[in-house]
C-alpha cells in the first residue's frame, strides 16, 4: 500500500486532507518505508506522495524537487529507489498517476500556469499521450488517470467548448505503442481559471499494448 505523511496544514479544498505531504511512503510487511524524494524537504510545492503500486513493487507519484518551488513524476524501485521521470518539454512540474505491471506509466505534465497534457511513460520516454491518438480526437487529453494490463488509459479530457470529460483510450493493433500519429506539434490548450480548479479537484481521487490510442 502506498501514502504520505507529513505536517499539518490548513485545510485543503482542493486535496481534501490538513497535511502538506512530506514523505512518501509504501507500507509493507507491517512497516511504514520512507521512499526518500528529488530533494524537495518541506513537501510545499506539490508534496512527497506516492499514488499507486504495481504488482512488482513498483511505485509512482511526484515529489518536490531541490528548493521545494516545484515537482516532478517519480518512480521508485527497491533496487534503484527514487528516478526523477522530468516533464514533457517546456514544462515546469508533473505527477505520475498509475503504473501497470510492465512498468508503463501515466499522468500529467504541467506548464507554469498550470496547464496539464496527459503522458505516458515507457522505457525511459515520456510522450504527450495527445500525440498518440489515431484519427481526430474529440478531446484535448489532460490527465492519464489509470493504466491497465492491456495499456488502456482513463482519464480527463477538454471539449472544444471547455468541458471536462473522462475518456478511455485503447491500444489500436498492429502499430507500435510510443510512435506519434501527429504531424508537428499540438497546440496546448489553456485551461480557464475555474477549470483548472476543477481539474485539481477531480484529480484527487487518488502496460501499453502495440498500437496508438483509440478514444472511446
Amino acid at each position: 500500500m502506498t501514502n504520505h505523511t507529513g505536517t499539518c496544514a490548513a485545510f485543503n479544498t482542493n486535496f481534501l486532507y490538513n497535511l502538506v505531504p512530506v514523505h512518501a511512503l509504501l507500507w509493507e510487511k507491517g512497516k511504514a518505508i520512507d521512499l526518500g524524494n528529488l530533494g524537495g524537504q518541506t513537501g510545499q510545492a506539490g508534496g512527497n506522495i506516492a499514488y499507486d503500486i504495481n504488482n512488482q513493487g513498483q511505485v509512482v507519484g511526484n515529489s518536490d524537487l531541490q528548493g521545494d518551488t516545484t515537482f516532478d513524476a517519480f518512480l521508485w524501485t527497491n533496487r534503484t529507489g527514487m528516478q526523477d521521470l522530468h516533464t514533457l518539454s517546456g514544462d515546469v512540474s508533473s505527477t505520475s498517476i498509475s503504473i501497470n505491471d510492465a512498468g508503463s506509466v501515466v499522468g500529467l505534465s504541467l506548464d507554469a500556469d498550470f496547464n496539464p497534457r496527459a503522458f505516458l511513460w515507457e522505457k525511459g520516454v515520456m510522450t504527450d499521450l495527445n500525440t498518440l491518438i489515431a484519427g481526430d480526437s474529440p478531446l484535448y487529453l489532460l490527465s492519464g488517470c489509470s493504466i491497465n494490463s492491456r495499456g488502456e488509459i482513463t482519464g480527463l479530457g477538454l471539449t472544444s467548448t471547455g468541458e471536462i470529460h473522462t475518456y478511455l483510450a485503447s491500444p489500436a493493433h498492429g502499430v507500435a505503442t510510443g510512435q506519434s500519429t501527429s504531424q508537428g506539434v499540438i497546440s496546448r490548450r489553456v485551461l480557464s481559471a475555474a477549470a483548472r480548479k476543477l481539474l485539481q479537484q477531480q484529480l484527487r481521487f487518488g502496460r501499453s499494448g502495440a498500437g496508438f490510442m483509440r478514444l472511446q
